[in-house]
């Protein structure tokens, strides 16, 4: 089949919210990927950060095999034995009591948003509606989400837009401690801004959302769709600030390739969704619940210290090429979560280098138009680094030649 469709056929039949490489993937091992020609690839996007354990990992295969041939979906008139393992994985390992699951970060981040005004509602009336938001950050694409996500490209022709959103300085505590007050309902935030440029917060400013939470009665929400499941070092980027949120989203890496989201929380804005106040068909299946307790079970302590060690790597591969080249002017992120920011004479050509990275056999990602940006599978051989940076210096000689 694959041989009688081409990248032609997406433009012909396919709504083109998407402009995909003129590549097609058809086959996919670890962190290495093949086209249509069998030509092949070094995986340092993962999907955008989303196949954490590398592509056709035999653990998750192995365990979705065995799940297949008991239950696949069940409706959620009924529980299964696998989503509820991993809703208590996943509160025995965080500051959790609760969790509701879904099928993507979009809809972890609107079920956060929905609990959190509703929360507010209840307990302190309808005037407590605001949600304070952050410049150049993203969290999705429903209506809510988008809206709340800092930046307006997204947004603005979709209009009329929710209201009572406002969006400050991000890393600017001063900024929120100046506008929020007793109106505000719920401040959310990225520990590290993905989309917007891979941007990591300060400990101080996520420390101080969580004092100015807690003095005006507002709900903490961390988007760790993209930090979340290892992603930066630990199960979750907040565990390495030292601050516990109310509300946390997760997917992504969750489910290591296999659609999966969920919104964790503590038990008092838990107990506000009751029946018929929110839901999912198809969240929390048992496909998907069986492939994310796959996951969890292989991020151990060895395989996060690997992903410390992977960063360290990378960071000074990359320095060593700005060295050379002088592509860079900033170099950041956390654990497996790294943006380079393009120097001034290279602005506005971040998918230039992509593109030409592909051409010689890398996958790499952009992060905004300035931004490489790199999400590989937490587990990458260090040999698959070696030959992904060989490739990837033929192509930023390419570029700033």
């Amino acid at each position: 089949m694959s041989a009688r469709l081409n990248r032609e056929d997406f433009d012909k039949y396919m709504v083109p919210c998407f402009s995909p490489a003129p590549f097609i993937p058809v086959k996919a091992s670890g962190s290495r990927v093949w086209d249509q020609q069998d030509k092949e690839y070094i995986d340092l996007a993962g999907g955008i950060a989303v196949n954490a354990l590398g592509h056709a990992n035999p653990h998750l295969a192995e365990a979705l095999k065995a799940q297949i041939d008991r239950l696949w979906h069940i409706g959620n008139g009924y529980t299964n034995e696998p989503v509820l393992q991993l809703a208590k994985t996943l509160v025995e390992s965080t500051f959790a009591d609760k969790v509701f699951f879904c099928n993507s970060g979009a809809e972890a981040n609107e079920a956060a948003l929905k609990l959190a005004r509703k929360y507010a509602l209840e307990r302190y009336g309808k005037e407590k509606s605001e949600i304070i938001a952050f410049k150049n950050a993203f969290h999705g694409r429903t209506l809510f989400t988008v809206t709340v996500g800092g930046q307006p490209k997204y947004s603005a022709d979709y209009a009329p837009l929710p209201g009572d959103i406002t969006h400050l300085p991000y890393n600017d505590l001063q900024a929120v401690s100046d506008h929020i007050s007793e109106r505000t309902c719920a401040i959310i935030v990225e520990p590290i801004i993905g989309e917007g440029g891979v941007r990591p917060a300060d400990a101080a400013f996520l420390q101080g959302l969580r004092q100015l939470c807690d003095r005006y009665h507002a709900t903490l929400i961390f988007d760790e769709v993209q930090t979340g499941a290892g992603r930066t070092g630990s199960l979750y980027a907040c565990q390495q600030y030292g601050v516990e949120p109310d509300i946390l989203t997760s997917a992504k890496g969750l489910g290591g390739g296999f659609p999966v989201g969920a919104m964790l929380t503590r038990d008092a804005w838990a107990q506000v969704f009751q029946p018929g106040t929110h839901g999912t068909t198809f969240g929390g299946n048992p496909l998907a619940a069986t492939v994310a307790n796959s996951v969890l079970a292989q991020l151990d302590s060895a395989l996060l210290q690997g992903v410390k060690a992977r960063h360290g790597w990378i960071v000074e591969r990359l320095a060593a090429l700005n060295t050379q080249y002088g592509v860079f002017s900033d170099i950041r992120g956390a654990g497996l979560l790294i943006g380079a920011e393009l120097a001034t004479p290279y602005s506005g050509k971040a998918k230039t280098l992509t593109n030409l990275a592909a051409e010689e056999g890398v996958i790499a990602l952009i992060a905004g138009p300035d931004v490489l940006r790199l999400t590989p599978a937490l587990n990458i051989p260090f040999s698959d680094l070696e030959t992904a940076f060989v490739r990837l210096e033929r192509a930023i000689a390419r570029f700033v030649g």
